[in-house]
C-alpha cells in the first residue's frame, strides 16, 4: 500500500510520532534522569578490604576509607543522592549504638559537604544477633513494637545529628514515624526529612541485600521470617492504610518496596496520597536483570532504563537503585 492510500485510510496514524529518535524524544511522557536516582551504600565495621556483593554488579561492602573513594567516584559520574546502610561489627538483642554509622555520616559530610544528599536507613536488622528488625520478647516469637520504636527513634536522632539529610525507617513498626518526628522536633532538627518505607512487602526479592547488610533472619528463634510486620503480598489494602498513617504522622516521602512486582500498588497509592513517592528497585530485581544480561537474554542497560521508566510511569518521583552509578552510561546507550 502506497503512502497516499495509507494516509487516506488512516489519517490519525500514531506511527508518524514514532518515526525518528528526534520525534520520539519530543513526545515522550516519561524520561529517566540521573537526578531522580538514589545509590545505596553499605559501610561495614571491621572490614579490612571492600567486598563485592554477589549478584549486584558494582556494589560493595565498604570499609570507611573505601566508602569515601566510592562516593567520590559516584559524584564524578553525576550521582548526587545516596542512601547509607551501616553494618556494625557487634550484634546484640536490646541496646544498640549507632556510633559506627554516625561516624560514616560525619566523614561523608566533612569530605563532601553539601555536594551530596544523604539518606540513612533506620532499622535494627543489621544490629540484632537474630536478624529481625526489632527487639524480641523473652520467648523469641514476637517483635516488641514499643521497645523497638524507642530504639529506632534514638538511632534516627543520632544519624540526623551526625549530618544525615534524611532518615529512612524501613522496619515497618507501628507508630515509628510519629516517634521519630517527635524526637527530631524536640532536638530542633526540623529540616531533617523522613522517608518512610510505608509500603514494604514481605518479599522474596531481598536476598542479595541481606548478604550485603548481614541482615538475614538467623533462625535462632521461633520467629523465622518477617511476615508479622511486613505487608503480605496479597493485601495491598494494608499498604494504603500504612501509608496514610505514616503521612499523617509526619513522613515527608513515602515508599513502595519492592518495585516491579508492586507497580499496581505504587500506581494506586501515588494517585490517592499526595506525597512524593519513592520506589526501591530491590537487590533481587536488579540482580535478575544483571543475570539475564550475563546470559545474553537482554541488553542490560536498556532493560534497566525500561524498568526505571516503568517506576516513573507508575507514579514514583525517585528511585533507589543499585544502578544509579551507571545511569549516565546506560542513558547514553538508550537515547
Amino acid at each position: 500500500m502506497d503512502q497516499k492510500s495509507s494516509s487516506s485510510l488512516n489519517p490519525m496514524s500514531l506511527r508518524r510520532l514514532r518515526q525518528t529518535p528526534a520525534i520520539r524524544e519530543l513526545v515522550t511522557q516519561y524520561r529517566v534522569s540521573v537526578d531522580q536516582l538514589i545509590q545505596p551504600l553499605f559501610a561495614v565495621e571491621g572490614l579490612r578490604d571492600r567486598e563485592s556483593v554477589p549478584g549486584l554488579t558494582g556494589t560493595f561492602r565498604e570499609t570507611p576509607d573505601s566508602l569515601l573513594r566510592t562516593v567520590e567516584s559516584d559524584l564524578e559520574a553525576g550521582v548526587r543522592k545516596f542512601i547509607l546502610f551501616g553494618v556494625p561489627g557487634q550484634k546484640g538483642e536490646k541496646s544498640f549504638s549507632g556510633d559506627f554509622t554516625a561516624r560514616q555520616i560525619g566523614a561523608l559530610r566533612k569530605r563532601f559537604g553539601k555536594d551530596l544528599f544523604l539518606a540513612v536507613d533506620v532499622c535494627l536488622c543489621s544490629y540484632t544477633s537474630h536478624g529481625q528488625c526489632g527487639i524480641l520478647n523473652a520467648e523469641g516469637d514476637h517483635v516488641e513494637n514499643c521497645a523497638t520504636v524507642q530504639q529506632l527513634a534514638s538511632l534516627a536522632l543520632e544519624y540526623a545529628g551526625a549530618g544525615a539529610d534524611c532518615v529512612a525507617p524501613s522496619d515497618m513498626m507501628d507508630g515509628r514515624i510519629r516517634a521519630i518526628r517527635k524526637a527530631l522536633d524536640e532536638n530542633q532538627l526540623y529540616s531533617t526529612l523522613i522517608m518512610s518505607y510505608s509500603a514494604k512487602f514481605h518479599s522474596r526479592f531481598y536476598g542479595p541485600f541481606r548478604a550485603a547488610a548481614d541482615s538475614a533472619p538467623k533462625g535462632s528463634t521461633s520467629l523465622k521470617d518477617r511476615a508479622t510486620y511486613q505487608i503480605d503480598p496479597g493485601c495491598p489494602r494494608d499498604a494504603y492504610i500504612s501509608s496514610v498513617r505514616d503521612a499523617e504522622e509526619g513522613a515527608d516521602i513515602l515508599m513502595v518496596k519492592p518495585g516491579m512486582p508492586y507497580l499496581d500498588v505504587l500506581s494506586d497509592l501515588s494517585k490517592r496520597i499526595e506525597k512524593p513517592w519513592a520506589v526501591y528497585e530491590v537487590s533481587g530485581e536488579f540482580a535478575g536483570i544483571e543475570l539475564m544480561a550475563e546470559r545474553g537474554l537482554v541488553r542490560g542497560p536498556e532493560a534497566h532504563v525500561e524498568a526505571w521508566t516503568a517506576f516513573l510511569r507508575a507514579g514514583a518521583s525517585m528511585i533507589i537503585t543499585y544502578g544509579a552509578r551507571y545511569a549516565s552510561e546506560y542513558l547514553k546507550k538508550t537515547n
